[in-house]
């Protein structure tokens, strides 16, 4: 098959990046022909054969000039004109959509139906949703100055992205986003994507709140690599591992106080973001920074067990995965996806998001109890999670491949 794969960033940037230049790989190496469409950047690593691509657009360094904001991210002639070159040069059986609001815009949607009216050809429109945007105008069930979770939109009025200054707190950028929703509601836009791909339940019962996306969601969980070798439990210098960003939103803050509490406890943070200069000042966390590769997967499979404390509706996080892959049970936030990865007391412990007393219980009664602490460590192997061969195999039929 052929398979173009959309996404606004083409160089290493985030979660969504390294999810398509993974199944990228993978289905180029089960004999399928892949090309990429997004913004041209100094970065980008993928491409496509007629080298065409939108301009490098960031809101919010000011590469684009005030007056064409507001047009730019509600619709994009430049991405409908430059996608619909890739579309004639390579005729894709499939274009697999992720992020591309804002600088993208839905504007490609059109661009691919028309494709598909003037040629005759039926190529499928595949979305992997890795965030709530299509629903929520800020993308994060989050109001920005508050930091209140809030659905409001989702299934109401997108006005409400505006009355609270979702977007940075700015009234401009949160009515423009309000803008973008109520547009792309009216004109029912969505109703254009074949399959929607959730990687979480919660996330689907989101989508479904859209007419138009509505008995198309399917749920995938994400896909994890498959560890290459065991990893022993460091008792010598046991210690309890928290791996991701140091932020407000990822429950740093109630993680820290809980810290403070448990003073006999070693803790691991690796990791980066605003709250780092709080980390170092606690004397039983050992902050060794951001890391990746070999040295993070012997960190997580080392640890007696895990945090994930976030207070923002999680869809499908990696740590946790990759921790319960690596045989290292998770004590985990009761939030957004997380329940549909932690089994309570199977492979982990799960708390009320934000509940520094149930966090700290949690936390003690795992660094404590031994027997249970085993228990759950073997209850990992008992987790399962598609690795890329199978995720791709599933995309596959998505994209209209007989099984």
């Amino acid at each position: 098959m052929k398979i173009l794969i959309v996404n606004k960033f083409l160089h290493p940037n985030g979660g969504s990046e390294t999810y398509i230049f993974r199944i990228g790989e993978q289905l180029t190496a089960m004999g399928h022909e892949v090309q990429y469409f997004g913004m041209e950047h100094e970065g980008r690593i993928v491409g496509n054969r007629v080298e065409s691509y939108t301009s490098d657009m960031d809101f919010h360094s000011g590469k684009i000039g005030r007056l064409l904001y507001p047009f730019q991210i509600i619709y994009s002639a430049e991405a409908a004109k430059k996608i619909r070159r890739v579309l004639d040069d390579f005729e894709p059986d499939a274009v697999h959509l992720n992020n591309f609001n804002f600088q993208l815009t839905p504007s490609i949607l059109y661009a691919i139906r028309r494709y598909r009216r003037e040629t005759g050809r039926n190529t499928r429109i595949v979305f992997t949703a890795h965030d709530s945007q299509l629903v929520c105008p800020n993308h994060l069930m989050q109001r920005y100055i508050t930091g209140e979770r809030c659905t409001e939109c989702i299934g109401g009025s997108p006005w409400n992205c505006a009355k609270y200054k979702c977007i940075h707190g700015s009234f401009a950028r949160s009515l423009l986003g309000s803008v973008e929703a109520w547009i792309y509601r009216r004109l029912k836009t969505y109703r254009l994507i074949d399959v929607a791909i959730c990687p979480s339940k919660f996330l689907q019962d989101k989508l479904d709140a859209c007419p138009q996306l509505k008995g198309k969601t399917v749920v995938m969980h994400n896909f994890v690599e498959k560890p290459q070798r065991a990893y022993e439990k460091d008792t010598d210098k046991p210690y309890v591992l928290y791996f991701g960003r140091y932020s407000a939103e990822k429950g740093i803050a109630t993680l820290l106080r809980v810290c403070r509490k448990l003073e006999d406890i070693n803790f691991v943070f690796a990791g980066n973001g605003p709250l780092e200069a709080e980390v170092k000042t606690l004397p039983n966390i050992t902050d060794v920074g951001f890391q990746s590769g070999e040295e993070l997967k012997e960190l997580i499979g080392k640890a007696l067990f895990s945090v994930f404390p976030s207070e923002c509706n999680e869809n499908c996080p990696f740590a946790v995965m990759e921790a319960l892959t690596y045989g290292t049970p998770v004590i985990g936030a009761k939030i957004g996806g997380v329940p549909e990865l932690i089994r309570e007391d199977g492979n982990g412990l799960l708390f009320e998001s934000g509940d520094e007393a149930q966090l700290e219980s949690a936390i003690r009664r795992l660094w404590d109890d031994t027997v249970t602490r085993k228990r759950l460590t073997a209850g990992c192997r008992g987790t399962s999670f598609d690795r890329i061969e199978d995720y791709c195999k599933k995309l596959l039929v998505y994209y209209g491949q007989a099984e």
